[in-house]
């Protein structure tokens, strides 16, 4: 049976030509998405920006998520969550209200009991504050800052020094784009945003792990070859493998997308576009800053190994002593 390929293989494709390219167009991307984060800002959801949330059970049979979904936002005008959890009969229902309309909170919750009493209890009502937004979007921050330094400290152990940076330089090149992308989009950022962001940042360094663990396979087998047509030799050695699981990725993330719901749309897409983001990374951010940092092969001051072709001197026999000797003696 035939093996599915989506890359051929023995590529020689040349990757490193394109690095005067991706440079600079990765520079403006990482820019760019600073200015539309510090001009535009996050649209943070209810876990950030402060709201309500009720837990509500069915008086009878399964709650209806998406008519209580439908409901909700008839009733108001701000983000909507309505997720089950615990029995068939559970929600958990979060909405924010608008700061021009935060004086309104309280009518809005009573209109929702009023439209929902009939069929649901109210088991829970509490009011998430900016305060308590406020810490979760600091302790959201700091988990994130941790998990990055926890596993670049592991690859400046695992690799030498020049690997451990470009791991680095692709791992905040690949947050900076993701946050202008949640920015430019204006997806919800809530917890999951922050589950989705960990998650990428995973996912890339596992790539750049991959292709750095290659290159320096490839530093042992060539110690002579240039190390721009190394990188090239490595990247395409491990292309099939990355294209294989990018495209697999892409595709449990794109049947979320379109059947998981709204509940977790922004962490579906937000993956989608870190899988993209991470694995151009990994072949054009990360592996040419080696070259920049200046790595080269041992062999670059190794003396050069004799060849078949060099002729040796022969080795002096101990009859040529003696038959000019000899000579001496006639003449």
């Amino acid at each position: 049976m035939k093996l599915l390929r989506l890359a051929p293989e023995n590529t020689k494709f040349p990757f490193m030509r394109f690095r005067r390219v991706s440079y600079p167009f990765s520079a403006v991307m990482s820019i760019v998405s600073v200015v539309l984060f510090l001009t535009l800002g996050m649209n943070f959801g209810i876990d950030f920006a402060g709201g309500t949330l009720m837990e509500l059970r069915a008086k009878s049979g399964h709650a209806d998520i998406a008519a209580v979904r439908a409901e909700m936002r008839k009733l108001t005008s701000g983000d909507v969550e309505v997720q089950g959890f615990g029995t068939p009969s559970d929600l958990v229902v979060r909405f924010g209200v608008p700061k021009e309309k935060a004086s309104a909170q309280e009518t809005t919750v009573a209109n929702i009991k009023q439209a929902l009493g009939k069929d649901y209890d109210f088991r829970r009502v509490e009011v998430v504050g900016p305060r308590v937004s406020g810490e979760l979007v600091q302790s959201g921050t700091l988990g994130v800052v941790i998990a990055i330094i926890a596993v670049l400290c592991y690859l400046w152990f695992r690799f030498e020094w020049q690997f451990a940076i470009g791991a680095i330089i692709a791992t905040m090149h690949d947050l900076l784009l993701t946050v202008g992308f949640f920015a430019i989009t204006r997806l919800e950022f809530n917890t999951t945003s922050i589950a989705a962001i960990l998650t990428i940042v995973g996912y890339s360094l596992n790539e750049t792990v991959v292709v750095l663990d290659r290159i320096r396979e490839m530093l042992k087998k060539y110690r002579r070859m240039p190390t721009d047509q190394l990188i090239d030799v490595s990247v395409n050695a491990v292309l099939p493998r990355t294209i294989m699981t990018a495209t697999t990725v892409f595709l449990a993330l794109l049947s979320l997308v379109v059947f998981g719901g709204e509940v977790i749309r922004s962490f579906s897409l937000a993956m989608i576009w870190g899988i993209c983001v991470a694995t151009y990374s990994s072949v054009f951010i990360c592996s040419p800053m080696l070259i920049y940092l200046g790595l080269r092969n041992n062999s670059a001051v190794a003396p050069p190994e004799p060849t078949s072709k060099e002729v040796k001197p022969a080795a002096a026999t101990p009859a040529q002593p003696v038959a000019a000797a000899k000579k001496k003696a006639r003449a």
